[in-house]
This record gives C-alpha cells, structure tokens and sequence, in this order.
C-alpha cells in the first residue's frame, strides 16, 4: 500500500506544472493600466485558489506516504471534503459577474483621446517652439468643398521640413503635428476614428486625400489635361508650365510621365513641335522619355530667357500709329471749336428777338 501511493505521488509529481515549483521573479517593466481590473482580481483569485488546491493535493500525499493514516486532516473524507470546498470556489470565483443596466449607464472614460497615435522615436524628448505650430495654424485646413487638399498637404510638409530633430524622422514630426493644420470640419473627420487608431504618416494622407479629395475632382482633372493644347499666343514655356500646373492640380491622375509627354507634344502649335523636331534632328517621340523631357526643359528655358529679354527692350512706336493719334488730336480740336461756336450762337440768340414774338419759355 505505502510503495504503491508513493509511486503514484512521483508519476504525479512528474506532471505538475512547473510554475508550481517556482517563485514569482521580479521584474522592472511597467504594468500596462487594466480597466477591467474588477474581472483581472476574479481570475488572479481563482488561479490562486486553484493554485492552493494543487498545493494541498500535495501536502496531502506527503503527509499520506510519511505518516499514519488515522489523523483526521489526512483521513480520505477529509481531504475529499477540503477538495470540494476549494473546487466550489473556484467555481465561483469564475462564473461570469452579472451585469445590470445600471453599469451599463456608468461613464465610460476613453484610454486614447486622439487618433493619431504618438510615433516611436529614439529621442527621449521631442520639443516643437510656439511658432512653428503657429506657422501651421496659419495654413488651417476646414473641409470646405473650395478648399484644396492636396495643396493642403504640400504647404503642410513644406513646414515641416524646416524641422530637423535628433533620433526624429520626418514621418514622426508630420504625424505629431498633421491635427493642428485642421479645424472645423476637418478636425471632426479626424477625431471620428478610434483612438490610437492611425500609426502611419502615408495612412493619414492616405484617408486625408480619400475623404478630401473626391473621385469626381479626380475625373474632372484627367479630363482637363487629356484635354490641354496651346494657346495660339502662347510660347513653348508658358504652356509647358502651365500644363505642369494642371498636372499639380490633380496629383491624382494616374497618367504615367510617358503618357504624359505624348499628350503635351500632341496638343502642341505645328510651330513648336516642327521646333522640337529640329532640335533632335528627326523626329522627338523616338527618343526615350527621359531625353524627350530633357529637351522640351532645355528649348523652354531658352524660350523663356528669349521672352524675358523681349520685355526688358523699350518699344517705340511707329508711324502709323503716331499718324493716327495725330488724327486723333485733330478731329478733338475740331469738335471742341464747333461747340464753342455752338454755345456762342445760343448766348447770343435772346437779344435777337422782336418785342412782339413770344420768348422759347412762353411757348414751350
């Protein structure tokens, strides 16, 4: 009988989990906040009480195996009875705690206050000055239909380039700062998600430009540049730039930089592409787009010097217009010396008349 429950405690022995057998170590990290702490207490207890049953289980076999089984702690009913009183805790420690309306009326206090949540950095501390949020501010973003989001945008990183932070990189200062470029609207939009929900800089331009920059507006942009051409009085320069600008407009487009330059050369003057042919010796669109791009840059460059000088020349004016502003002044003379007579002849038109015809006024 003793070998037998002696070998039986061992093979039991065998499968004890070790946590059993080993002391809680100590440790220096900080303890995330638990707001369930109510339902957090109820589990540690019960595993605390089931640690306890495991360990008087064993105390148990111990005190069997070592001595006499006429004590009434060691007894089989004893020990059974102590099992089902631990067991029944248990139990009840993990039964569900039972929910009423009024706890679901209680004020629920939110973990996260923002959206965007606060990037990882190395720098211990991060330190932006009163004027460069005030420089933001300057440029604030409302949600309104004539707002432009994506010039938003670009302005937005401009600023912040002009910050350079130790152990900061550039997304981390965009991503701290983006919420004070809105207000309004926009700031509404942005609190909608969850709290600590946005990680990411490209995640927040991402649903920036979803929300802000519609699919119609993008529709409407490719139109406008399938549609461009050059003006009859306008130079090789300033429809280059002016169709950058509508590419600006809709960063959307989609329209690769190949496709890009055929649309530009197509909608070209025959003057200005017989130009662009000249200058590669044959004909542009067999060159590679980057050559191609290249070239257009260069004869616009030259162009737009060409102009700036132009301007700079005084001009004079010719003889036809110095005769016809002569003429001009002659007919004005003339006019001006007719109505002096005119009102000359009226001054002197009372005096004229007999006693015994009526005056103008009398007859009117």
């Amino acid at each position: 009988m003793f070998s037998s429950k002696f070998i039986f405690f061992f093979n039991w022995l065998t499968v004890v989990p070790v946590s059993v057998c080993m002391h809680r170590s100590s440790t220096s990290e900080l303890v995330p906040l638990d707001l369930e702490i109510e339902a957090t207490f109820r589990r540690n207890n019960a595993k605390r009480k089931r640690k306890l049953l495991h360990d008087r289980i064993v105390a148990s076999i111990l005190e069997e195996a070592h001595f006499s089984e006429s004590s009434s702690f060691n007894s089989p009913a004893s020990r059974e009875s102590q099992i089902a009183e631990i067991e029944v805790e248990v139990m009840a420690e993990e039964q569900p705690r039972r929910v009423t309306l009024e706890d679901y009326s209680s004020t629920y206090v939110p973990q996260f206050f923002t959206s965007i949540a606060r990037p990882k950095v190395q720098a211990q501390n991060i330190t932006y000055t009163h004027s460069l949020i005030q420089l933001i501010q300057n440029n604030l973003f409302h949600g309104l239909p004539n707002e432009d989001s994506y010039a938003h945008l670009a302005t937005y990183i401009e600023i912040c380039n002009t910050v350079k932070l130790a152990s900061v990189p550039e997304d981390a200062v965009r991503l701290s700062l983006f919420s004070f470029s809105l207000s309004g609207q926009a700031k509404r939009w942005l609190h909608s998600f969850k709290g600590n929900n946005l990680k990411t800089w490209d995640e927040v331009v991402e649903k920036f430009l979803k929300k802000y920059f519609l699919e119609s507006k993008t529709a409407e942009g490719k139109a406008t540049i399938s549609s461009f051409h050059q003006f009859p009085d306008e130079s090789l320069s300033e429809a280059l730039e002016r169709f950058h600008g509508l590419l600006r407009k809709t960063p959307t487009h989609g329209f690769s930089e190949p496709i890009q330059l055929n649309i530009f050369i197509d909608k070209l003057r025959p003057q200005s592409k017989q130009l662009l042919d000249t200058s590669t010796g044959g004909k542009i669109k067999l060159k590679t787009p980057e050559e191609a791009m290249e070239l257009i840059e260069n004869i616009a460059a030259i162009d737009h010097a060409i102009l700036r000088d132009r301007a700079d020349i005084p001009t004079k004016r010719s003889l036809p217009e110095l005769s016809s502003q002569d003429a001009l002044l002659a007919q004005n003379n003339m006019l001006s010396k007719k109505l002096e007579a005119l009102n000359e002849t009226l001054s002197k038109l009372p005096t004229q008349l007999h006693v015994g015809q009526p005056s103008p006024s009398s007859v009117l």
